[in-house]
Formats: C-alpha cells, structure tokens, sequence
C-alpha cells in the first residue's frame, strides 16, 4: 500500500511519516516543540523544518518551557545568528513568550490541547490528499484559544497542521498503512 502522498522519497520524510506523524502524542514539552516547530514552518515546508529540528532542539533547550520563559535579548540576538535554525525575530520571540504563556496556564498543557478533541483522535478517513484541509473548526477553535492564552503563531491553519503532526486527528488517507493502525 502507498504512503500518504506529501511524503514522496525523502529518507527523512519516509521516516517522520511512518514513525512520528499523526501518532497521538501526549507529553507536554512534545507538544510544545511541535506547537512551536509548526510556527516556525509558517511559510516554508515542513521538510525544512525537520532538516533542522535537532539544531532547534539543541539552540532551544530542548524546548524546555521553564528554560526558554526566562531568555531575554540576549538569547534572541545569539538565536538570529544561528544557521541551524530558521533565524526569524518574530517566531523566535513568539516561541519564548508561548513558553511563558505555556507556564502561566492553570491546567497542563497536554488536558488542555487533548481536550478539543476529547482526549480522543478524530478520525475522519480521508480518501485522498485532495480531502485533507488546510484547516478545521476545531483547528479555528484550538487557536482562538491558544491566542486567548497569550500563544502567538498559532493561527488556524499552524494549529490544523499541529493538531495532524501529533494524532490528534488521523488525516493519513485510508490507504495509507498508517491509517488503519491509527484508527483503533
């Protein structure tokens, strides 16, 4: 059976889809490093995004909330010049201050973001990737909520993206291997 069909020959991307991809996830500091992740791939392909993810591990601290809401100028500017990461002002300052948005929450992280689908993976059997929307009313819903939250790139489309990335929703077309051993 054939993989889903944004995953094309890429060793990287064959990877990511078979073992990552639509796994439902549910350890908080995961699912921050890909909330933020998947604000750094506004605009650009997610390949790039995985190509560099062990420099932005490494150049974010794991993307250890606790660590990362403390960081100031200083840690912006050392970040705006490293190459292993996508050097943008904006999303390296959002992902610092979603850090502190992340620890000034009252409910952890991972109830929260589980709660807009239950704490269950929707499961919509998409036929073709022509099925697959860029966005969903509960990916519209996540991120008014997230924002309301002080979370910054984080529109509805990211957080759709986001929502696939980790299981939330199962969007691996129905013949896709994946599909199956993710719909139980």
């Amino acid at each position: 059976m054939p993989r889903c069909a944004w995953v094309g020959e890429d060793p990287l991307y064959i990877a990511y889809h078979d073992e990552e991809w639509g796994i439902p996830e549910r350890d908080p500091v995961k699912l921050f490093e890909c909330l933020c992740l998947e604000g750094f791939q506004s605009g650009l392909s997610w390949i790039t995004i995985l190509r560099k993810r062990e420099g932005f591990r490494d150049a974010f601290a794991g993307f250890d909330p606790s660590v990362l809401a403390s960081w100031g100028e200083a840690e912006v500017a050392r970040l705006v010049e490293d190459a292993r990461i996508v050097r943008h002002r904006g999303k390296i300052e959002a992902t610092i201050g979603n850090a502190r948005a992340y620890l000034a929450m009252e409910e952890p992280f991972a109830d929260f973001i589980w709660s807009f689908v239950d704490s269950t993976p929707l499961q919509p059997a998409r036929k073709s990737i022509t099925d697959v929307p860029a966005k969903a009313e509960v990916s519209e819903t996540l991120s008014k909520a997230l924002k309301k939250k002080g979370f910054k790139f984080c529109g509805p489309t990211t957080v759709y993206a986001f929502m696939q990335a980790v299981g939330m929703v199962n969007d691996h077309v129905v013949d896709c291997p994946q599909h199956d051993s993710l719909a139980g």
